[in-house]
């Protein structure tokens, strides 16, 4: 379907960027049912909700001319959640309405406010910012709202959940009662619809996502993995799929800053994006990504919502998201406006229920699968090298004296040799990444006399795969301990082993045997290595493995004895039982001591004590 009529230089523009047909969203702010008045629009992530605002605002602000007039007080403001996304719609607005001859300024937090004063004092059409930053030029007396004829609240619901409500009110307060307010979110909840109902009047409301799947363009893949090798199955999974452009998503700072560390280590060309950086960091960082300069770009959440990039084929989640809203916008950076992608959630069984409760409150499918192997990654890169374009390009005569040269010095064999050694060195080299194992069916349940004999007998231990013994064979030489992993978790010695070493300090040499139960796995440590390697886990326990003696009490906190002379944490080689340690207590106790304790407190507290000498 081709785009509806609209003005003359905007079908110009569209044109230029080669714009042939709307999408849903697009069309539907064109129908003549929204036309001049109030929108209140949710659609899906990447279904070009800036072009369509901008199409939407035409006819308030050009009617049936072809260009503005002289700039003098701002026309049109659009508001947006943070500094990427609004310097994203600013460049939009720009090619969108440069042969209008539109003059388009930005204000966001983090630029320089004196060039945005400037900007501002010389005249504009449109103005795009950030809720902050536009409330401080307002109650300055630089941004005139006078002569606005439309506002846009872009990405409305993430506003609210940041916490920008107030500076909007002001904001809206303070344009003209007879503007016309588009409002578009990703969804709409009970305080987006009673901010809708306090600033629009009459409000066309428009809804694509009831008519299209939820990111129909993603593929998702939920790739299991062993709890301490997520970093291995992101290189791999990046390696795999080979998209031109990757976005990877942690959870905290100091987890984007350490595995951009080692991506770039690996010989990815990979970029960070977090709250921390500056603004120009963070824009010189998109930069790369567009030019082709970067491939990876690992992120926090700040980077979900609202930017765009250009061959975004593969997004992964490092750490899976708080909420299914948060996976949406997440995954939304890939598969957009018509483009496929590729969306990978990488799930420890750990956290194998949270991915499942993820995947079916977003209303998606997921294929699960185990993470990609170096095996199939190096087929791959033999298949790619053969399908490279180098192959298929015209052989210039430069080429072709080239070729003799190297005929004549090297056998045909050494030729294809360095050929493969030269492609193999520009690739990151795939991991050796353990799969936890296929998905386990349904859960058989039960009955009550199968359960008490199970208990009866201890419940089923399982060995699997114990590592040997090595200096410390015997068992009178060995501590017991438990992790909160057993085979509900599809635990297996093969992933609980470096994870063992990793939150403990400890090397293979001194863990024992290991056994895995329903619920739980123990494991012996070296005796003399016990105390350090409680110590070790005391600081390391997460919520997602907990390591603690065996003895200690189910369902409670573990804090161990405190550290008391050169014997470190506790003295595991002499525990005691509890009764035993009680007659023990009691002998070394003075006589008069053992007597029957009164339980009166004296009312003298004076008199109490010198009772007692």
């Amino acid at each position: 379907m081709p785009f509806p009529q609209t003005n003359p230089s905007l079908e110009r523009a569209l044109a230029d960027r080669g714009y042939l047909e709307p999408t849903p969203v697009q069309a539907a702010v064109l129908d003549q049912d929204a036309l001049d008045r109030d929108l209140l629009v949710s659609a899906q992530t990447g279904s070009g909700k800036t072009v369509a605002y901008g199409l939407a605002m035409a006819s308030t602000l050009l009617g049936e001319a072809e260009r503005f007039g002289a700039p003098r007080e701002p026309l049109a403001l659009i508001i947006a959640p943070t500094r990427e996304l609004a310097l994203q719609v600013n460049r939009e607005l720009i090619w969108l309405y440069g042969p209008a001859g539109a003059r388009v300024v930005s204000c966001v937090g983090g630029m320089d406010v004196r060039r945005e004063q400037r900007a501002l004092e010389d005249g504009c059409h449109i103005v795009v910012g950030t809720p902050g930053r536009l409330r401080d030029h307002l109650e300055r007396g630089r941004l005139d709202t006078s002569k606005m004829k439309v506002v846009v609240l872009d990405e409305a619901d993430e506003m609210l959940d940041l916490g920008f409500r107030e500076d909007l009110e002001f904001i809206l307060d303070a344009t003209p009662e007879d503007r016309r307010t588009l409002l578009f979110s990703a969804t709409l909840p009970k305080n987006i619809v009673a901010l809708a109902r306090r600033y629009q009047r009459d409000a066309h409301r428009i809804d694509t996502l009831v008519e299209n799947a939820p990111h129909g363009d993603i593929e998702y893949r939920a790739v299991r993995c062993a709890p301490n090798e997520t970093e291995l199955a992101t290189v791999n999974v990046l390696r795999f799929y080979e998209s031109r452009g990757a976005m990877v998503f942690c959870h905290t700072r100091e987890a984007v800053r350490h595995l951009h560390a080692s991506l770039v280590e690996r010989g990815f060309a990979a970029v960070a994006l977090s709250g921390e950086l500056s603004q120009s960091e963070r824009s010189h960082a998109l930069q790369a990504l567009r030019d082709g300069r970067a491939r990876v770009c690992v992120a926090t959440d700040v980077a979900a919502r609202g930017i765009d990039l250009p061959d975004l084929g593969l997004v992964i989640h490092v750490d899976l998201p708080n909420d299914h809203e948060t996976l949406l916008h997440r995954s939304g950076r890939t598969g957009r406006a018509g483009r496929k992608g590729v969306c990978v959630m990488l799930v420890p069984y750990t956290r194998r229920r949270k991915a499942e409760r993820l995947i079916d409150q977003a209303g998606i499918e997921a294929t699960w699968v185990g993470p990609p192997s170096a095996d199939d990654i190096r087929k791959l890169d033999r298949e790619r090298l053969m399908q490279d374009p180098m192959f298929s390009e015209e052989t210039t005569e430069d080429d072709l004296a080239m070729a003799q040269v190297l005929l004549a010095e090297k056998s045909a064999e050494e030729i294809a040799n360095a050929l493969a050694r030269f492609h193999r060195s520009r690739l990151p080299a795939p991991e050796e990444i353990f799969d936890p194992g296929a998905d386990r069916g349904p859960r058989e349940r039960k009955d009550k006399r199968e359960r008490q004999d199970e208990r009866a007998r201890g419940g089923r231990e399982r060995g699997r795969g114990a590592p040997e013994d090595g200096a410390y064979g015997s068992s009178e030489d060995m501590v017991w301990f438990r992790m909160s992993v057993g085979r509900r978790n599809n635990a297996d010695p093969r992933w609980l082993l470096p994870i063992i070493c990793r939150l403990g300090h400890v090397t293979k040499k001194e863990i024992g045997s290991i056994k895995i139960f329903d619920r739980e796995s123990k494991f012996q440590i070296a005796k003399s290595h016990a105390p350090k390697f409680a110590a070790a886990v005391r600081k390391a326990n997460d919520e997602d493995i907990r390591i603690e003696p065996a003895d200690a009490p189910h369902g409670k906190s573990w804090d161990g004895p405190k550290p008391k002379g050169p014997k470190g944490i506790g003295d595991f080689s002499e525990r005691k039982s509890p009764r035993e340690g009680k007659r023990a207590h009691e002998q070394k106790q003075p006589r008069e001591h053992n007597g029957p304790k009164d339980h009166k407190r004296p009312k003298d507290k004076k008199r109490a004590t010198d009772k007692r000498r």
